[in-house]
């Protein structure tokens, strides 16, 4: 069996002048069979109200590799800062909307 070469391509990525940080309390994630969909909303406090800030949709391979990434990320984070404890055991708030905090 060959051992296989593992080649790092450089990616060059283009950041706009005028790109804004986003900042998101709370996610709505849906999905269909050729899709997820990710809506990043912040909720103001002490109110039922929130702005929507961002919207990504992206393939489910890549919602598949983007949980790998955040389970690795994680990890590696509670191994450096501590676990992260979460306050509810279910943090998705409604159901059928996919809404989470």
């Amino acid at each position: 069996m060959k051992d296989k070469i593992e080649q790092k391509k450089e990616i060059n990525i283009e950041i706009p002048g005028n790109l804004q940080p986003v900042y998101s309390n709370s996610i709505q994630i849906n999905h269909k069979d050729d899709e997820f969909t990710f809506s990043f909303v912040q909720m103001v406090p002490m109110t039922n109200k929130g702005h929507m800030k961002a919207i990504v949709a992206i393939t489910p391979k890549h919602a598949k590799r983007l949980l790998n990434a955040l389970q690795d990320n994680i990890k590696k984070y509670e191994s450096r800062f501590g676990e992260i404890g979460l306050p509810e055991e279910n943090t998705e708030v409604s159901g059928d909307e996919g809404m989470y905090r």
